[in-house]
């Protein structure tokens, strides 16, 4: 079984500085791209890239779309991590928990980059083998 390699990203970058700098957009584009790296790295990964990003852009309306898409990322992120022969253990509720300062890009994003280091940060969209 194979899967597409994703982006390894500076956490810091991620979390602070580009947001910062773009004025909170690029958080949205940031979580589009990691949830389709998920969905390209393991076909057994079911997630729309854009009606997770929505949830976290226009989901704030009905105040439960944010929580429960950022949860959600976090499975992801441990199903990506087992395919790819890690340990399963990023916490879905540490991201939800670290919403609340802004800073589960933080977290996420550094789960994410064990998985590309794991096999040596191939080039974006690399064909990789998955483990599990």
């Amino acid at each position: 079984m194979h899967g597409r390699a994703g982006k390894s990203r500076n956490i810091f970058l991620v979390w602070l500085v580009w947001p910062l700098l773009t004025f909170g957009i690029y958080f949205f584009v940031w979580y589009y791209k990691i949830n389709r790296e998920a969905r390209d790295l393991d076909d057994r990964i079911e997630v729309s890239p854009v009606w997770a990003m929505l949830a976290q852009l226009l989901g704030w309306m009905l105040i439960l779309p944010p929580f429960i898409s950022t949860y959600r990322c976090g499975e992801r992120i441990s199903q990506m991590r087992r395919a790819a022969g890690l340990p399963a253990d990023c916490n879905p509720w540490i991201g939800v928990i670290l919403m609340f300062v802004g800073a589960q890009a933080l977290y996420y994003q550094n789960e994410m980059n064990a998985i590309w280091a794991r096999y040596d940060n191939p080039p974006e969209g690399a064909d990789i083998p998955l483990v599990a």
